[in-house]
């Protein structure tokens, strides 16, 4: 049976005069607390992660979340890397993002977040409005980026997206123009397509910003293999700059530069 352990979000304020407490904290405020505990945990694809059980507890308001001592104890890293760094550009964007929505509910209220988990020697950190825990945005950087896979939802009332399976992100969301998906004469779900799309992305590691993707293009892409297009290149390579390559003499001055 997998072990378990906990982190706690304990939140520290006023509502006029009156200190929070569990029976007069808001079910709004809890769940934007539940939204970034996800986010915290599991930065990535959410479709797999194991359960995360929920208790409030006196103490001011105690958020206890259980799950997976694996992941506490990874947790508790980031935890550690803030408190050290007193920054969050070192996160991955959902994390760095969860952290961020909760300093913005700690200046707009008042609130006081320590977070901190329940392993020995557990890391911890302080979220308060005089605390300052944002990106710094000069490392993001737009971009244009190629995603390919299988459509499988596009649309919306007010505001359109198109949602793209691929294997190397999961799904991919990314905002559409209904006047696009409006155009379009065939069928566009369950097909495998190509997306050109513009968004953010951090500069220094890489990072795509998943959050708001827009569309440029559509793409034709037949994922199949074709043998006889992929005989036909080589042919026309044979023909070309290796035809006056000998193979083996080509292999001896690779092996003497590497044993150089």
């Amino acid at each position: 049976m997998e072990k378990h352990s906990q982190i706690e979000i304990k939140v520290s304020g006023k509502i006029g005069n009156v200190d929070i407490n569990p029976d007069n904290f808001d079910i709004k405020e809890i769940i934007s607390i539940l939204n970034n505990v996800d986010d915290l945990l599991y930065s990535g694809d959410k479709k797999n992660r194991p359960l995360i059980s929920y208790d409030i507890k006196e103490g001011s308001v105690r958020n206890i979340f259980k799950t997976g001592i694996q992941y506490i104890v990874s947790f508790n890293a980031i935890l550690g890397l803030i408190s050290q760094t007193n920054t969050i550009d070192y996160l991955d964007l959902a994390t760095a993002k969860a952290i961020e929505s909760l300093q913005d509910l700690a200046k707009k209220k008042d609130y006081t977040f320590d977070i901190t988990t329940s392993l020995e020697g557990s890391n911890n950190i302080r979220i308060d409005k005089f605390s300052d825990f944002k990106r710094t945005e000069a490392i993001w950087a737009e971009a244009e980026f190629y995603f390919y896979g299988k459509i499988t939802n596009a649309g919306g009332k007010d505001k359109a997206n198109i949602h793209l399976l691929t294997d190397e992100y999961g799904t991919v969301r990314i905002q559409t123009p209904i006047s696009f998906l409006e155009q379009q004469e065939e069928n566009i779900l369950y097909k495998s397509l190509g997306i050109r799309a513009k968004g953010n992305q951090h500069s220094e590691n890489g990072e795509i910003d998943f959050t708001n993707l827009e569309f440029i293009e559509l793409i034709d892409y037949n994922p199949i293999f074709d043998e006889n297009y992929l005989k036909k290149l080589r042919d026309k390579a044979k023909q070309s700059w290796l035809s006056n390559i000998n193979p083996d003499e080509w292999l001896r001055q690779i092996r003497g530069s590497y044993e150089s």
